[in-house]
């Protein structure tokens, strides 16, 4: 390969390659060493080059380009360059480059058909025997055509063994105990219900099999499954272990650059003070359009017109969207026949035990390689672990089949908002549209779960909908009886992006495929701009269709809201279930309900504090972490208070505390009961941190009279074997002075970010009174207007992208 660029020795460099290549007999080629594609890219390329190597464009030295002719030249400057035959030796082997992606054959793994019956038949017995479990009395007319429908397609498509695969990973999941439901697409498919991995019934929910596969965009479906958080790894082995690392690969997602780490990397390149790079970068946020930018540069103090500002701006516009590094995807598989190797590049993850392919998920999309998605919901753990306390003191239910459905007490608590901790509708957003939508029945759920979004929101779909929730039946307008079998449900509202695509099949006359297409494009995570394409093909097919321009221009103004972020059918009706399994488990098994969410942290919204404030409302006693009876997890004891269970605080909860360590504790206490805080520390075998840890945050409550006696307790421990070990000192009391109770409270949130004690701001309402603030409680007797000043602990800040930069501060009082 033969390079010139320019330099000053290229002559010299020629006729030395021409040399060699005559000596050994191989042809020289003329090659560009392209880095970009074109010269005014090179203050971009250079400023890559700092960052790949961490320092700045100053320190680069000769790790940068010489010169800027490495971007691809004309054939007329090459010419002058390169001899002719060089650049023909490039021409022919351009020519014998003949690969294309489509010579990849992908197959399907054959482990998972039993031999002698064909995949066709094997998916049919599962589905019928499926079907009978799910309707035990048979189906209806209405099911059973839409199962022939969809197996018709995927045997013509034969998407057999895909269905197999994920039928077989959801069967070893729930073989372990593991607890796992499909989301998604998925559950537009009747099959998928069958087969039980989606638990969404066709009765429920309209659903649209071409949102799942179709024959014209013709690409293997997409199928989410949630397994628990705590346990996926071990789905994940399993699928290793039964098809071989060689066959199996994780999917990857290329990190682009969006403002704020183009920010960070490019100001670092330039020399910025790490200070100001760091307040440039907090000072946007991920919805501020370009021109808040510059505005939060000058707010910053910066000159919009100094060079090094100018570069700045300049290379940051430039980097958004491009590649930064490669990650792993959430939980993509590539299953095939043949080694993954042989249809697509794979490295060892640095996770062990792991392998990923070094291309983007929407790359194998393309190639229609079989992707199972293989996801993690850290909810699923919290139900597990609730129903394995709920095994261990009420005995029922156990199960998530076992929960009663439509059950008054549960909707009465989800419309007056009481929904800490529960899934999908936790969020203060979610909690104040809950009194207003007030829902009823698992449908209603559906539509809470996907109306509080950005698409709806911005499409101007909200309020609409409630208004029309007010109305009797015969009076929701409807733009045409051809749209009402669509809109019916939502009351002629769109909500859900299956509703968008339907409206553009029967009102523009799209087809299903193209009706796909348009829901990509609305897709929010891509952002991939191409919604504007459609828009004449919308506006012409209503205009075709009989619709008027003013009915055509709102229908395609709230399609284009759903570019912000539209929630398909599928998935909330997923998603509701859990919610609705969740809000029964709170509504009447509450001390269990969040003794599991704690036991199932990190996850959710909200942090154990509130959970506990939470569960102290609705009556249940909260007892403290104390060696003699808490667990490494929380656990439940009889309660003498209006909840039969109190919640045992476990040890999981003390800042630092080791697991293995607990569990020594839990261990040496199995063995007979702890008599003194010396017992606890030499039959567990406690290190000096531990002991400190304990004594710090109170979990000798039990062994001593209060907490600075026990740390002055466990600062006489000695575990030294000397000749003086079986020799007892006696020392003189000390008589220490006992600390109060705020001191009490301090010392809680310092080791465990929470207490059980009583609450902060009650401690200090006496002073808070006397500076006029007031209550939480208080405000439901203020009149509306009134100025009011609160105080509370800060539980959540959060800046929604349709707030307009507003950023709301959740506050916490007694």
């Amino acid at each position: 390969a033969v390079e010139l660029h320019r330099g000053v020795d290229d002559a010299k460099r020629l006729a030395s390659l021409q040399h060699l290549g005559h000596q050994v007999g191989i042809p020289l080629v003329a090659s560009g060493d392209v880095h970009m594609h074109v010269r005014s890219r090179r203050a971009l390329q250079d400023t890559l080059t700092a960052i790949r190597h961490g320092c700045t464009i100053a320190e680069a030295g000769h790790r940068l380009f010489p010169n800027g002719e490495r971007y691809l030249r004309k054939i007329e400057d090459l010419a002058e360059l390169y001899p002719r035959e060089l650049l023909d030796e490039s021409v022919e082997i351009a020519r014998r480059c003949t690969f294309s992606p489509s010579s990849l054959k992908y197959h399907y793994p054959h482990e998972i058909v039993p031999e002698g019956i064909s995949a066709s038949e094997h998916l049919r017995n599962l589905v019928e025997e499926g079907l009978r479990r799910r309707w035990p009395q048979g189906c209806s007319q209405r099911v059973r055509a839409m199962v022939e429908k969809e197996l018709a397609l995927i045997q013509e498509l034969k998407y057999e063994h895909f269905f197999l695969t994920v039928h077989d990973i959801v069967q070893f999941a729930r073989s372990r105990g593991i607890l796992c439901q499909g989301r998604g697409s998925a559950a537009n498919s009747v099959v998928c219900y069958a087969l039980g991995i989606t638990e969404v019934s066709p009765d429920h929910i309209n659903t649209l099999f071409e949102r799942f596969v179709s024959k014209e965009r013709n690409e293997p479906p997409d199928i989410d499954v949630d397994f628990e958080h705590e346990r996926r790894e071990e789905v994940i082995q399993y699928v290793y272990d039964k098809y071989g690392r060689s066959r199996a690969a994780i999917a990857a997602t290329v990190i682009t650059y969006r403002t704020r780490s183009a920010v960070r990397d490019v100001g670092k390149a330039l020399g910025l003070p790490l200070d100001i790079v760091d307040r440039i970068a907090k000072s946007h946020a991920y919805w501020d359009k370009w021109e808040v930018f510059q505005e939060n540069l000058a707010k910053q103090g910066l000159q919009l017109d100094s060079e090094i500002v100018e570069k700045l701006c300049l290379l940051v516009k430039e980097l958004q969207n491009f590649p930064r590094h490669l990650s792993q995807h959430v939980g993509g598989f590539v299953i095939s026949e043949e080694p993954v190797s042989t249809l697509v590049p794979v490295e060892n993850a640095a996770m062990p035990d792991r392998t990923i392919i070094q291309w983007d998920k929407n790359d194998l999309e393309s190639l229609g390689l079989l992707k199972v998605d293989v996801l993690a919901l850290g909810m699923l753990t919290a139900m597990r672990k609730t129903f394995e306390l709920i095994a261990a003191t009420d005995g029922f239910p156990t199960r998530m089949d076992q929960i009663e459905d439509d059950d008054p007490e549960t909707y009465k608590m989800i419309q007056a908002g009481d929904t800490i901790g529960v899934f999908q509708i936790e969020s203060r957003a979610q909690m104040s549209m809950l009194p207003r939508l007030k829902p009823k029945n698992y449908y209603d759920l559906v539509i809470e779960v996907a109306i509080v979004r950005p698409g709806p929101i911005e499409g101007g779909m909200v309020h609409p909908y409630l208004q029309r929730r007010n109305m009797k039946p015969e009076e929701v307008p409807y733009p045409s009886e051809d749209l009402r079998p669509i809109l019916e449900k939502t009351l002629g509202v769109p909500i859900f992006q299956e509703q968008v695509m339907q409206i553009a099949v029967v009102a523009a006359g799209f087809t299903p495929g193209e009706a796909d297409a348009l829901r990509r494009a609305m897709g929010a995570w891509q952002r991939s701009g191409r919604m504007h394409f459609y828009k004449e093909r919308l506006l012409a097919g209503m205009k075709a269709k009989g619709y008027s321009d003013e009915f055509a221009a709102q229908i395609y103004k709230q399609i284009e809201g759903f570019g912000e972020y539209g929630f398909p059918e599928s998935h909330s009706a997923s998603f509701a279930l859990l919610t609705y399994k969740s809000s029964w488990l709170k509504c009447h098994k509450p001390a269990a309900f969040f003794a599991g969410l704690i036991n199932s942290q990190p996850m959710g919204f909200y942090q154990p504090a509130q959970l506990l404030e939470q569960a102290k409302r609705q009556g249940i006693q909260v007892l403290p972490v104390d060696v003699t009876a808490s667990d490494w997890d929380c656990t439940l004891e009889r309660s003498d208070g209006p909840s039969p269970w109190a919640i045992r605080l476990g040890m999981r909860l003390i800042r630092g505390l080791n697991q293995s360590e607990a569990l020594k504790i839990v261990a040496a206490r199995a063995r007979g009961p702890f008599r003194s805080i010396t017992d606890v520390c030499r039959r567990a075998e406690l290190s000096r941190r531990t002991m400190n840890l304990l004594a710090m945050s109170g979990a000798f409550r039990s062994l001593t009279a209060d907490r600075n006696a026990a740390l002055w307790a466990v600062l006489g421990q000695d575990h030294s074997q000397d000749l003086m070990a079986k020799t007892t000192l006696k020392e003189q009391a000390v008589r220490l002075p006992k600390p109060s109770e705020w001191e009490e409270v301090v010392r809680d949130y310092r080791q465990m970010r929470l207490t059980t004690g009583r609450h902060p701001l009650a401690l200090l309402r006496p002073r808070l009174r006397a500076l006029g603030v007031c209550r939480r409680a208080d405000l439901n007797e203020r009149q509306n207007g009134s100025i009011v000043r609160v105080c509370g602990l800060v539980t959540h800040l959060q800046h929604p992208q349709t707030s307009k930069g507003v950023i709301f501060g959740s506050l916490e009082d007694e």
